[in-house]
Order: structure tokens, then C-alpha cells, then sequence
């Protein structure tokens, strides 16, 4: 043989070799669940048993300070979609507006992916704005099964949730649709039969489920097993939930794509305190700049690409999955359309990196807004004051340090209004008392109010002060 024929083998053996070596790109998988509490898995010293969604964790990295950036549902899902703070595009309440919403100027998860190859859809809650314009299929989900509201019932409801033009219908792309059976069960057959569909095409799943949010439902198989006990809904909820998480891993497995799929798995935000569900050891609940509040349970999971059994200490931030994701799809930066606010935490869950990934994070709601940093958290209400905890020392926020800490309060509350005045305008509000709620229920607990003392919901046996 002569030397060009030499030559030209050996460069093909390189291009065959450089190709079997070329992995597929990864599939994405956001699962989202609503208003779960801090401890409401086992893997985060729950007591209620999840083996299913215990033995997903344990194949990863728990991370066990880890926050979602608003502590009520849509602000926390808008951060999360965007990987930006919410307060950049005026996002920070609820949605209280009918032109409430992800503009689209903001770029999603959905279109991030879509536009480089993968296969999407978003199944369950969406709550990210009502207008046709901020539709999941306009924001960069080809594939929509879901409804558009905050909550709904678990089951078809022809006359309530499920009439025409109600925003809490079940609909697939637009279209209104029915459903047999209890939604958490319903969410993940879609989702298993979705990635079937898909076949070998990578694909990025945002699975929100409304469990265990209100109303208070469950199948009498569920309850049947809990009877008798103490939050006996909320138990059941759960128990149904991880029965689908096991179902979805299995399936996934089946399929083999597990190994494959970039996994998150977290909640919206704290436990909610009309749920009843625990945000133990902390303190406070979904709507409040507590730690309660928007410190959640949070878990990633790869194959063999992460540490596994592993859980990273770290100041973690829910915006952290659009550039972890982004950066596992070898997806450039420089094609993202605006700057995110997120960190990309493959290093650190790999275990080649220590330490934490933000420095600060920051959260602001109407009147009231907090800054963390890995060891002390500032919470302040306009018109009231501030207060200062260690966070490492007193993880319960019940000692005021402001007086005794100083220069790390006046460093905190420089940073804050250094990051507000970066910020924009938020663009609605909250309705109602729910304001006024917010600002009462946040003073009673700077106050060390028990949960019993305090204001929660209009009407209740304290009047807003």
C-alpha cells in the first residue's frame, strides 16, 4: 500500500473513531412539583415515606441549599423558565393582571431547546400568563398538555374547571380535552407516552405537577392508607406522587433513556400553610422572604456524569437549571438571547468544584425583599425595618444580629440596593388584602410569632394592622 492510502486510512480510523466517541445529546427533564414543603420527601428528613422519589435523589446530588427566587408560584416558575430574575422584565407577583405574563422579549427553556434540535413540552401547571401570546406553544413548547391556571381539581370537572373558557381547563395545544382518572396519575402517562413518541430525538420535558397543591384530593386507595393520621390529604397526595415518580424513572429506564436524562427535581415553593405541610427545620411558608418560604427540596441526576449519593452544601438557585442544561446540550452561550442570572452547576455537582455558587441572591415582592448570602440573610418590609440572621448558626431565623453584626448589615443592605437599582419596574401587583397579608404575616414572624398568632388569610382573627 502505498503512502497516500496509508495516509488516507488512518485519517478515516480518526474521523470513525472521533464519531463512535461523539455521545447523543442529552435529554432534559424539569420536574417541578407545587407548594411541597422543605421536608416533605424523605430525602430531605421527611416523614412521609417516598421511597421512589428517595432512590431518584440518592442516584444524584441533593442539594441542600438550594432556593426558588419567588416564594408564591408564578414569579418562582418565571425565574426558573427564564434563568433571569423575574424583576428584570417586571415579573414579581402573581398573576393579578390579564396582560400578566413572560413577554416575549424573555427566552424560555422551551425556546432555547426547540431551537437547537431537541424535542419540547411542558405538561401540567402553567401559570406563566393567560394572553394568547404567552401560550407554552408560543413560548417555545411545540408540545402542550396542560391548563393555563394557578390550581385545579384533580379530577374532570365539566362544570367548574373544565368548562369552555375556563382557564383552568385540561387542554392539549389549545385545544380543550378530556381526561379519565386523577391528574397526577394523568400527567405521567403523558409523559411516558411523550418520550415514546419522540423516539431518538432529544428531548426537554418541563413535567409540572400540581400536586400537592389545593384542592385537597386523593384516590380512596391513597386515604385508605392514611386514615386516621394527621394531614391524612396531604400524605396521600404525596404517597400518589412518588408512586408516578416511580413509574417515570422505571419507564425511562425501560426506554433507555435514563442514563441519558438530565433530571432536576425540586419544588415552587415552600410548603404552603393552608396544605398543612412542613417546611421543618425552618421558618416560615410559601408568601414570605423566610426561609421557609423559598429554601426547597432540590435534586439533580445524570447517569454516571454526577456524583452520586452526594449532597453539595452550596448556595444553589432554581435559575441555576437554564444554564446547568444549557451547558450540558453543549449549547454556546453566545446563542442564548439575553444574559442569565444562573450559574452552571456541573462542576460542583461533579465534585471538581467546592465551595458556592452565588456569593448572593436576592428576592423582592412588593414591600417586602431579602438578600442571602452562604452564611446571613437581611429581610426587610418598607415602612417596618429590617432584620439580620446567621443563617449558619441560627438556621430558624429567631435571633435579630443587626446591632451586633454591623458591617455585615450595612454590606447587605448596600449589595441589595446595588442589585435594585439594576432591577426594573415590576409591571402588576398583587391583589386584594394580599399585600397588606404579606407585609403582616412577614413583621409577626420578624416578631417570633408561633403560626397560631399569626395573620393568615383575610378575615382571620387578627385584624391587618
Amino acid at each position: 500500500m502505498n503512502k497516500m492510502g496509508k495516509n488516507f486510512l488512518l485519517s478515516l480510523g480518526v474521523v470513525l473513531c472521533a464519531c463512535q466517541k461523539q455521545e447523543p445529546k442529552p435529554n432534559v427533564l424539569v420536574i417541578l412539583i407545587d407548594d411541597a414543603g422543605y421536608s416533605s420527601f424523605g430525602f430531605n428528613g421527611g416523614e412521609i415515606e417516598t421511597p421512589n422519589i428517595d432512590s431518584l435523589a440518592h442516584q444524584g446530588v441533593i442539594c441542600t441549599d438550594a432556593h426558588v427566587m419567588g416564594s408564591v408560584s408564578a414569579p418562582s416558575r418565571a425565574m426558573l423558565m427564564t434563568g433571569r430574575y423575574g424583576q428584570r422584565f417586571g415579573f414579581e407577583c402573581n398573576l393579578d393582571d390579564p396582560d400578566a405574563g413572560v413577554p416575549n422579549e424573555e427566552e424560555t427553556l422551551g425556546d432555547i431547546f426547540r431551537e437547537n434540535g431537541y424535542a419540547t413540552t411542558a405538561l401540567g401547571k402553567w401559570h406563566l400568563g393567560f394572553k394568547p401570546d404567552m401560550h407554552p406553544n408560543e413560548q417555545g413548547f411545540e408540545h402542550f398538555y396542560g391548563f393555563l391556571a394557578g390550581s385545579r381539581s384533580y379530577y374532570y370537572r365539566p362544570d367548574s374547571d373544565d368548562k369552555d373558557g375556563s382557564l383552568h381547563q385540561m387542554q392539549l395545544n389549545g385545544e380543550p380535552i378530556k381526561f379519565d382518572g386523577y391528574m397526577t396519575d394523568v400527567l405521567t402517562d403523558h409523559a411516558l407516552s411523550y418520550i415514546e413518541c419522540v423516539g431518538e430525538k432529544p428531548f426537554m420535558m418541563y413535567l409540572s405537577y400540581n400536586a400537592i397543591h389545593t384542592p385537597l384530593e386523593a384516590p380512596e386507595e391513597y386515604l385508605n392508607k392514611f386514615e386516621g393520621h394527621k394531614n391524612q390529604y396531604i400524605k396521600a397526595m404525596t404517597s400518589a406522587l412518588d408512586k408516578n415518580i416511580g413509574e417515570l424513572i422505571a419507564g425511562l429506564k425501560k426506554m433507555n433513556k435514563f442514563d441519558n436524562t438530565l433530571i432536576f427535581f425540586l419544588a415552587d415553593n415552600g410548603g404552603a400553610i393552608n396544605n398543612l405541610d412542613s417546611n421543618l427545620p425552618y421558618k416560615g411558608f410559601k408568601g414570605n422572604k423566610f426561609e421557609g418560604g423559598h429554601r426547597v427540596p432540590f435534586c439533580v441526576v445524570w447517569g454516571d456524569k454526577l456524583v452520586k449519593d452526594y449532597k453539595f452544601n452550596g448556595l444553589v438557585s432554581s435559575f441555576d437549571i437554564m444554564a446547568t442544561a444549557v451547558q450540558a446540550a453543549g449549547i454556546p452561550s453566545q446563542k442564548l438571547k439575553n444574559p442569565i442570572d444562573g450559574v452552571d452547576l456541573l462542576p460542583y455537582l461533579r465534585g471538581e468544584k467546592v465551595g458556592n455558587p452565588h456569593e448572593y441572591l436576592f428576592w423582592r415582592k412588593m414591600n417586602c425583599s431579602a438578600v442571602r448570602t452562604p452564611d446571613y440573610k437581611l429581610i426587610s418590609v418598607d415602612g417596618y425595618g429590617k432584620v439580620l440572621y446567621n443563617i449558619t448558626k441560627d438556621p430558624a431565623e429567631m435571633h435579630d444580629i443587626k446591632n451586633e453584626e454591623l458591617e455585615i448589615y450595612e454590606e447587605l443592605c448596600q449589595v441589595w440596593s446595588e442589585w435594585n437599582a439594576e432591577m426594573g419596574d415590576r409591571k402588576w401587583d398583587d391583589g386584594g388584602l394580599w399585600p397588606q397579608v404579606t407585609d403582616t404575616i412577614t413583621i409577626d414572624l420578624m416578631k417570633n410569632f408561633r403560626n397560631e398568632e399569626l395573620i393568615l388569610y383575610p378575615g382571620a382573627k387578627r385584624k391587618i394592622q
